[in-house]
């Protein structure tokens, strides 16, 4: 690990900032090295500053103005691929945390954690390990304990509605995925729906991608209609 960590705090409420920004100024070998308001000022400044010394760990809030922190995410690693994604939020939403963990995130606490719980937090993600808030923890042992037998991100949706997310990523609408699958328009609008819940979007589009960043495809891509069996 670094005898310095630099930090980077993504937070919109500033006086919440101001009490992260002095509980790591009082720790010895952590340095917070910049914070914004907003993830997409905080993504730009790493973008505009190519040659400048990127954040070792960035500190993200999920509830942010604009963008948020689900979304930030994944642009972040990709903007700064060696950085370590702590998520400090208040949300305990079970949705959130999956989310979180499945785009890259190292850990997960809630804004109730004491100081001294965050900053020992980002000594454990920057050794490997992964700081998670306690309940979280449970929640995600719990998950793991029913989802086990799968062994993949695939477990958020049925077999069937991954068949329907794929037609939907193909561009078909609602009626022609019914046709093609043999089965009600009332049925897949019913499909569609727990999809768009599940993934936490509100469009096709939105949930094409989202299941790109989860893995839920096979490599390659979406498999064609015409390829599958029966088609």
């Amino acid at each position: 690990m670094k005898n310095r960590i630099r930090v980077m705090l993504v937070e919109d409420n500033p006086r919440y900032r101001e009490v992260i920004a002095l509980a790591l100024k009082q720790e010895t070998g952590l340095q917070l090295a910049s914070q914004f308001g907003t993830a997409e000022i905080a993504l730009r400044s790493l973008r505009d500053e190519a040659n400048a010394e990127l954040p070792d760990l960035v500190l993200l809030d999920l509830r942010l103005p604009g963008m948020d922190g689900l979304e930030a995410l994944p642009q972040f690693l990709a903007v700064a691929p060696e950085a370590k994604i702590m998520i400090l939020t208040q949300s305990d939403n079970e949705a959130d945390v999956l989310r979180a963990i499945a785009l890259g995130a190292s850990g997960y606490l809630l804004k109730s954690s004491t100081v001294t719980t965050i900053t020992e937090g980002i000594r454990t993600v920057m050794k490997g390990g992964a700081s998670l808030d306690a309940g979280v923890a449970r929640f995600i042992i719990n998950t793991l304990k029913t989802r086990l037998p799968k062994g993949n991100a695939e477990v958020l949706l049925t077999d069937r509605q991954m068949e329907v997310l794929s037609l939907l990523g193909e561009g078909l609408l609602k009626k022609e995925i019914a046709d093609h699958l043999r089965i009600s328009y009332a049925t897949v609008d019913e499909h569609v729906a727990h999809i768009y819940e599940r993934l936490g979007v509100r469009n096709a589009p939105a949930a094409v991608n989202q299941a790109h960043l989860l893995g839920l495809f096979p490599h390659g891509g979406i498999v064609p209609a015409s390829r599958r069996p029966g088609a």
